[in-house]
């Protein structure tokens, strides 16, 4: 592995001093107690072997954010969630939405999650995801660390300390926006070819927690699932609720069609579903979102405008109005499918071929200004490198449930690298 890395500027300015940003640059214990991991995750037999057929799925090392960072990014969260909730917001975006997206059936969506690059002017949004893994095994992650020599003394802060009740508690309010007191017996995980999926394993642990609550769980491609006589069911089995996995938001292809029929008859809860998409994740969105005047116009309360101005990077849609300009300036800019999820089809503005950028006047782009992600110190193979790293807050109800890091080389990021992988976030 090189272990040069690709850029030295790390995201701050050059008076970098607060305990948080020197554990970072660095701190290079490895935190991380894999027995104890290992032990964790095997509970039941479920993640027999994990960390050897995934070895870059968990970082040996920890990252710490500051306490002005963490208050920043709740309330960059919170302003989001007003805004959303604003008629004249939802008026406007729904017109992207057409359809199914329309139909809101009351429900807030489990494991919103808002990514950040931790700039030199505060933590930024780079995308937000209504889908967002890894919260299982983040929650995992977290309790089998030992403590950094460098932190000893310092205030270490956890969001929250029981995450399997914080995330059984979501999904039976989610339930109940929908169904009231009526009780929950049973729910389905779905995803496309489930088992081949990368985080699968995360899929039993969702599915070890709910039958350990007494509902009924069972992991499904959508084409096992069968919608008749106003029920969605699955090997005869009535199905309540679905935890929505699949990247098909829309509900937009075939292999969907019974569980989209379901959604629009109210015989299913969808969480997340294409509404919840819709208002927080195209990201045609943080165009709006970002755009001061435009926020004024939706009657968007002055602090929040500063906020979601100061957090959210200037993002615009490419059309083929501003194309001559957004050429021009795209050494600057990170080029990304409004609909798109993960990394797929995303660019960075100064590798563009003109082949490419001809695709992505054809598509459905858009262009966000570029935030340099900020480094973490860490050891590979003993040797002291810099992996880059973003921080995914997982939301519910605009309430932070749980921080963790994804550490990385190249473009985005891959869980292919060497020392990368999720890691957790203190506050320090």
């Amino acid at each position: 592995m090189n272990n040069e890395t690709e850029s030295t500027d790390h995201g701050c300015d050059a008076n970098c001093t607060s305990p948080a940003e020197q554990l970072n640059l660095d701190c290079f214990c490895t935190t991380l107690n894999r027995n104890q991991l290992n032990t964790i995750l095997s509970v039941d037999d479920i993640n027999q072997n994990i960390l050897k057929t995934h070895p870059q799925l968990f970082s040996n090392t920890t990252v710490f954010i500051s306490p002005e960072q963490l208050l920043q990014m709740q309330n960059i969260v919170q302003a989001v969630s007003r805004v959303v909730n604003l008629p004249a917001y939802v008026k406007q975006i729904l017109v992207h939405s057409p359809g199914i997206a329309n139909y809101n059936p009351g429900t807030s969506g489990v494991f919103m999650g808002y990514d950040f690059h931790l700039g030199a002017r505060g933590p930024q949004i780079i995308e937000i995801n209504t889908n967002a893994g890894g919260a299982f095994l983040n929650a995992a992650l977290v309790n089998a660390q030992n403590e950094c020599c460098r932190a000893v003394g310092r205030q270490i802060i956890q969001l929250k300390t029981d995450l399997d009740h914080e995330y059984m508690e979501m999904f039976l309010h989610e339930w109940k926006l929908q169904r009231g007191d009526k009780p929950l017996v049973s729910i389905a995980i779905v995803d496309e070819n489930p088992t081949q999926q990368f985080l699968y394993r995360e899929f039993k642990m969702a599915q070890r927690l709910f039958q350990r609550n007494g509902i009924k769980t069972f992991i499904a491609d959508p084409s096992e699932l069968t919608f008749s006589e106003n029920q969605l069911t699955y090997s005869g089995q009535l199905i309540d609720l679905i935890y929505n996995r699949h990247t098909d938001f829309s509900l937009a292809s075939n292999a969907l069609a019974d569980i989209r029929k379901a959604f629009e008859s109210s015989s299913v809860v969808l969480t997340p579903n294409p509404y919840h998409h819709a208002i927080y994740a195209d990201k045609r969105n943080l165009a709006i979102l970002g755009n001061e005047h435009n926020l004024r116009e939706l009657g968007v309360q002055e602090q929040d405008i500063q906020v979601l101005r100061a957090g959210i990077p200037a993002t615009e849609c490419v059309s083929l109005e501003n194309a001559e300009k957004l050429w021009a300036e795209r050494k600057h800019l990170f080029f990304k499918p409004a609909s798109g999820f993960g990394s797929r089809a995303t660019y960075r503005g100064d590798k563009l071929t003109k082949r490419v950028w001809n695709e992505i006047l054809l598509g459905n782009y858009v262009a966000q200004e570029f935030v340099l992600p900020s480094e973490r110190g860490i050891l590979v193979d003993n040797e002291r490198t810099a992996l880059k790293m973003d921080i995914r807050a997982y939301v519910y109800q605009a309430d932070m449930q749980l921080l963790a890091a994804r550490l990385y080389q190249g473009q985005t990021t891959n869980f292919r690298t060497q020392g990368g992988g999720f890691a957790p976030v203190f506050v320090a």
